[in-house]
């Protein structure tokens, strides 16, 4: 029988390496381990509903990713594409809201349309949240948000005394979605590659060795039951229970 969750965290994030890998290991194109990996991200969303994650943000392409070989980035945005269109009856179904954080402006316009369309079709949804993280940096949001501020203190609209924690979260890509509670990685690297630098500074962090092709139900719950063994202190030198 296996281990009851102890408790669940309301935001996953989750940086999904290992796509090429997979696909090395199995003598085949990069772009079949990008196909593999899709059936995990199906899985995972699954998974979330199941045991009761309210948001789930997905780093599907960083900034830095476009640095790739060109076919493979055109691979990786007609594969965003097919996905949207086949799992948009999903997210309908389920009542999940759809949303991007990163430069959306980047993607090319097959892509930009088809994710301003779901979004826009499933604004209204409350039962969950899929977040998409695409040509997402975290010094690029978190220099955006400076940016921001900034231009509002030169219009005269904010004083620099006004500028703390606060307000910059509020400047933020997605500033009403909650921090993650629980940061997991895939494929046995153990940083965070430019995700999530404001938002994760209380998460969970959760490394495992398994390819993200290989990543399912299974893996995905025993990386809640270990978040529910953990004790979350947020700095207190008293024991907290796990929000």
């Amino acid at each position: 029988m296996s281990e009851p969750l102890a408790s669940i965290p309301r935001h996953v994030a989750i940086i999904m390496d290992g796509n090429g890998r997979w696909a090395q290991q199995r003598g085949l194109p990069r772009s079949q381990g990008h196909e593999a990996g899709a059936d995990s991200v199906r899985a995972v969303i699954r998974a979330c509903r199941q045991a009761g994650v309210k948001y789930l943000t997905l780093y599907a392409f960083s900034v830095e990713n476009w640095s790739r070989p060109r076919d493979e980035v055109s691979g990786l945005m007609s594969l965003l594409v097919r996905f949207l269109q086949r799992e948009e009856a999903v997210l309908h179904e389920k009542k999940i809201r759809l949303r991007i954080i990163g430069r959306l402006e980047d993607l090319p316009p097959e892509a930009r349309e088809g994710l301003a369309r779901a979004m826009e079709a499933t604004a209204s949804y409350d039962e969950g949240q899929l977040i998409l993280a695409l040509s997402y940096g975290g010094r690029t949001e978190i220099a955006t948000a400076a940016r921001r501020i900034a231009e509002e203190v030169q219009a005269g609209n904010l004083q620099p005394a006004q500028v703390d924690e606060a307000l910059l979260a509020r400047y933020l890509y997605a500033p009403d979605v909650p921090d993650p509670d629980l940061l997991i990685r895939t494929s046995g690297e153990i940083r965070i590659s430019n995700f999530l630098l404001w938002q994760t500074s209380y998460a969970e962090f959760y490394f495992t060795p398994v390819l993200w092709p290989d990543f399912r139900e299974e893996q995905f719950n025993e990386a809640l039951r270990e978040y529910g063994r953990r004790r979350r202190r947020y700095g207190d030198v008293k024991e907290r229970e796990a929000l």
